[in-house]
């Protein structure tokens, strides 16, 4: 069931360095994010997901630069979005950790190594909720650790003392502090084993559950995100490529690109099969090749390919509603010529 949206990113654009010299790394993102969703974000390293992520949140350190694009986050029902690029400093710092709060990839870096676990958490609520007292706040760090499962113990830790898991745990601690409608993970689960991984992503669903906020998810992990995502957004080359439901992604790819990074994962269950991974490797955004970004890796390109753009449309097929993909293959009239790997289940079978 489509909700509300909660944050709105439109036509987003990043380059890195300036002038004639500028590197572009998205390229007119457009995202949305409803409420109580769970928005997926896969894609190779250096498709630009991260830097979706910091841009977003105006945490892109420099050479990057946002050059163009709007961050619309909504309050109340009735009341009118708020441009999250547009705001000033001050504005800005009140939102963070109280309306949209991050967890960084690699929490041993995210955390002070000098600081104890107790005082870092109590020193965050302390900066954006100058109100609350010294009690008030000890409080609510021993709520938070209680809330990831950690024990009261660890707030006398310093990070080096815990194990990656602990870690992580922590930085969602921290990040849920001020009750945030909107929480961005940036490879949350990237360097921990698949057991520790799968807990504290069933953790985090609790926790969605319990509080209500909205997750934007990001990881090149596509097979984690069937698991856990409502929804997931595929990118290539600094652009969406494709955006549909998790199951639909899983079951019935529509993007050359998708149905690759599928079959480079072995299945969890079910028969075995060949994991044949990606041919060649992403371009050079410095040097993008003309037409389709993905058309030099893509075995079923046509010559149109290498030629024209495509852009991110609804998918034309009869079932496919709120999907979106871009791709040539099914923008012609001939749908014989779409591949039986990327077309509509019903189609493939009578192909």
């Amino acid at each position: 069931m489509v909700t509300d949206p909660i944050l709105e990113i439109r036509d987003l654009r990043v380059d890195y360095g300036y002038g004639a010299d500028a590197v572009t790394a998205l390229s007119g993102v457009s995202l949305t994010l409803h409420r109580g969703e769970i928005l997926g974000i896969a894609g190779e390293s250096g498709c630009g997901k991260s830097t979706l992520a910091y841009a977003a949140t105006r945490l892109l350190p420099p050479p990057g630069l946002v050059t163009g694009g709007a961050v619309l986050l909504h309050g109340a029902p009735g009341t009118p979005p708020v441009d999250l690029l547009s705001l000033p400093d001050a504005a800005l710092r009140s939102r963070r950790w109280r309306d949209v709060a991050v967890v960084f990839q690699g929490a041993l870096s995210s955390l002070n190594p000098v600081h104890r676990i107790r005082t870092q958490l109590t020193d965050a609520i302390a900066a954006h909720d100058p109100s609350s007292t010294r009690r008030s706040r000890l409080d609510r760090a021993r709520e938070l650790l209680a809330m990831v499962k950690l024990p009261e113990d660890r707030l006398s830790a310093y990070p080096h003392q815990l194990s990656g898991g602990m870690r992580q745990r922590v930085m969602i601690a921290m990040a849920l502090a001020l009750e945030p409608q909107v929480l961005i993970l940036d490879e949350p689960t990237t360097a921990l084993d698949v057991v520790v991984q799968k807990q504290i992503v069933e953790q985090l669903l609790e926790l969605r559950e319990r509080l209500g906020f909205s997750v934007v998810f990001i990881t090149h992990d596509v097979s984690l995100l069937i698991s856990y995502a409502d929804r997931i957004a595929v990118m290539y080359a600094g652009e969406v490529v494709e955006v549909a439901d998790a199951e639909s992604i899983y079951r019935e790819p529509r993007h050359p690109y998708t149905h690759a990074l599928l079959n480079s994962f072995p299945p969890l269950q079910g028969p075995r099969r060949v994991v044949t991974g990606i041919g060649g490797a992403p371009p050079d955004l410095a040097a993008l090749p003309p037409g389709c970004r993905f058309h030099p890796r893509c075995p079923y390109r046509m010559p149109a390919c290498a030629e024209r753009h495509p852009g991110l449309v609804a998918s034309p097929y009869p079932g496919d509603d709120g999907r979106t993909v871009a791709c040539l293959l099914h923008g012609t009239d001939d749908t014989t010529a779409v591949p039986a790997a990327l077309a509509p289940r019903t189609r493939s079978r009578s192909a």
